[in-house]
């Protein structure tokens, strides 16, 4: 079965710099994986026009699924919108339902729709606007030449909650496929023993992602948890297999 490919592009010099902790990329790939979606980059990209539209026009060349976040806001270096409509050849263009959105937003508050807060407004033509029910930008999502686009805001609350509709958009695209993660964790007994067995256990489930992360010291306290993730047409053919892999690991550390 066909598993759509994703790249994640997440825009801001304040992940570069180390001063914000790039959460949107994780969340968004388990969120897009237990979908049966196949993630492929993750990407960290400046507020920069060119490099955003620059990294848009590869991902679009070689991803089904593209998801931005950040760069929505009001203020200058907000170019994200901008620079996806450069990427795919669009003009930017004053949405009315997105502008309906940010209007409606500042009435509530008794505040006026100044310029900046227009700005907002401005999407790729012909794109969708993403509603956001926490704060104030709008997403878009852009069908374009094969590949669907979603372009969410920074800030992870708002990007949370604007990502559930948006998968609701992609739910027709996605595989039929149930995802399951089991795991167990392991004590004293050092990652680099479990390997050759973890090797073993996963040669069970040709499909099956088998990963041990260690949580202790090698030596002196080892403490390894091993997950695996498995997909099937429906969750109980997946709970099998991951449980005939960690089946399988038990036995094979009771037998060291």
């Amino acid at each position: 079965m066909y598993r759509p490919r994703a790249w994640i592009l997440n825009i801001g010099n304040e992940l570069l710099i180390g001063r914000i902790v790039n959460t949107n990329g994780a969340y968004i790939a388990r969120e897009l994986t237990l979908r049966g979606v196949r993630v492929e980059r993750i990407i960290v990209v400046s507020d920069s026009l060119d490099e955003v539209a620059t990294t848009v026009r590869e991902a679009i060349g070689r991803a089904d699924i593209v998801v931005t976040t950040g760069g929505l806001g009001p203020t200058d270096d907000d170019i994200t919108m901008e620079a996806v409509a450069a990427a795919l050849n669009l003009p930017l263009v004053l949405n009315t339902a997105a502008l309906g959105m940010v209007r409606e937003f500042y009435h509530k508050r008794g505040l006026e729709l100044t310029k900046e807060r227009i700005k907002m407004a401005y999407l790729p033509k012909n794109a969708e606007p993403i509603p956001n029910p926490v704060g104030a930008a709008p997403g878009a999502y852009i069908y374009y030449s094969g590949v669907h686009i979603i372009v969410l805001p920074g800030v992870p609350s708002e990007m949370e909650a604007m990502l559930k509709i948006a998968i609701e958009k992609l739910d027709p695209f996605l595989p039929k496929l149930c995802i399951v993660e089991e795991g167990i964790t392991v004590t004293g007994i050092p990652e680099s023993s479990l390997a050759s067995l973890l090797r073993k256990a996963s040669k069970l489930c040709s499909d099956c992602y088998v990963k041990s992360h260690p949580k202790g010291h090698e030596i002196d306290n080892p403490i390894v948890e091993v997950k695996v993730l498995a997909s099937a047409p429906d969750c109980d053919t997946a709970r099998s297999k991951a449980t005939r892999v960690l089946d399988a690991l038990r036995k094979y550390i009771g037998g060291i």
